[in-house]
């Protein structure tokens, strides 16, 4: 009986081994997946701030100024007077729409309960 034991033991542990090997590879595995990750988002966020910073340059006031000086027959552009803005008195705001009540239920003939509910 000690034999089989001893047999039954030595496959758990055999077993087990190979269980760790093969978690242990997993876990490699997804800590360099990880790893690409994280320097795949670094590489993105370089990107993004020189994007910001481009956008930023590109967006300055007196670029724009210029830019709209200089095409400004071509575009057909209006200068920017006060009375250009409309009033907010003109916006007309949409009534909210009346959702029709398609199965409705009559609760007259419902009894009451003469109970008085806690909550």
């Amino acid at each position: 009986m000690r034999g089989v034991l001893y047999v039954l033991a030595a496959l758990a542990v055999i077993g087990l081994g190979f269980w760790a090997y093969t978690e242990n590879h997993k876990t490699r595995e997804e800590v360099t997946q990880a790893r690409v990750l994280h320097s795949q988002i670094g590489a993105a966020h370089e990107r993004l701030n020189m994007l910001q910073a481009e956008w930023a340059y590109l967006n300055r006031p007196d670029r724009l100024r210029d830019l709209a000086e200089l095409n400004f027959d071509r575009l057909g552009l209006l200068p920017l007077m006060p009375d250009a803005f409309g009033d907010t008195d003109n916006i007309i705001d949409p009534s909210p729409e009346i959702l029709p009540i398609i199965n409705p239920i009559d609760v007259s003939s419902v009894p009451q309960s003469t109970e008085e509910d806690p909550l």
